[in-house]
């Protein structure tokens, strides 16, 4: 049977999600709940793969377990398994052949940026050049739609495509805050720090919006912005096709 987790994390204190050798990740530490709890060996795939020091409000990944399992009690026993910086807030039954990464149809980040020094929010980019807000909106407009994001892209990375499908980009003054948002129905490798790193470029006026455009058609890293640091950008929220829920 396959089940689907809903969680949520503080990535400060971990080496991004994927298991690694020497390091602690989310995946291993998932792995390593189920496996004691349920006395077998279980391996969770993830929805997606985090960067080190990025965080979730929303993430989803899937395990595979024949035995009997009363969900409730499986969720209050392993938020008491992991450590406090990952939540579980739900665990549900699909179909078999449902999957984490490959089924979800959209996945949404947000960043953070502040010209405030708070020492109680550390997980937002403490930045002092003044920005144009929006010029920085105008140039969202050319990151949407199906495009080869190469140039936004971590270079030798293996995937079998760069094009994705930018459903939304944007910023919006909260406060003290200013949130960049962004939507699509897949993210390559930095993606969102490098397009966030040439927006800030393009709210201080070194460049304009439309080099944007110009900067996807190079297809070429070396001509988009330098990547905002990882403690700012949170995955916010994961959409699959209706009723992936199965009735236990």
């Amino acid at each position: 049977m396959r089940f689907f987790i809903e969680l949520s994390f503080n990535g400060n204190k971990f080496h991004g999600w994927q298991i690694q050798p020497n390091a602690n990740t989310i995946q291993a530490e998932l792995n390593k709940a189920l496996s004691v709890i349920l006395k077998d060996v279980i391996l969770v795939v993830g929805a997606g793969r985090t960067d080190a020091g990025v965080h979730a409000k929303q993430m989803f990944a899937h395990f595979d377990f024949e035995g009997d399992v009363e969900t409730e009690i499986l969720l209050t026993k392993l938020n008491g398994f992991l450590p406090n910086d990952i939540s579980v807030h739900q665990i549900f039954k699909v179909n078999d052949n449902t999957h984490a990464r490959f089924d979800a149809v959209s996945r949404t980040y947000q960043y953070y940026i502040t010209n405030e020094k708070n020492p109680f929010n550390k997980n937002v980019y403490l930045y002092y050049q003044r920005l144009n807000v929006d010029a920085m909106n105008l140039a969202c407009k050319y990151l949407l739609g199906k495009q080869d994001f190469t140039s936004f892209s971590k270079l030798h990375t293996q995937t079998y495509t760069n094009d994705c499908n930018v459903i939304i980009a944007n910023w919006k003054q909260q406060r003290n805050e200013l949130l960049f948002t962004i939507k699509a129905d897949r993210f390559l490798r930095n993606m969102v720090r490098a397009i966030v790193g040439t927006l800030l470029e393009v709210g201080e006026g070194k460049m304009g919006p439309k080099r944007i455009k110009e900067i996807i058609a190079k297809k070429d890293r070396s001509e988009a912005g330098v990547s905002v640091p990882a403690h700012a950008l949170f995955i916010t929220k994961i959409e699959y096709p209706e009723n992936i829920q199965t009735i236990c």
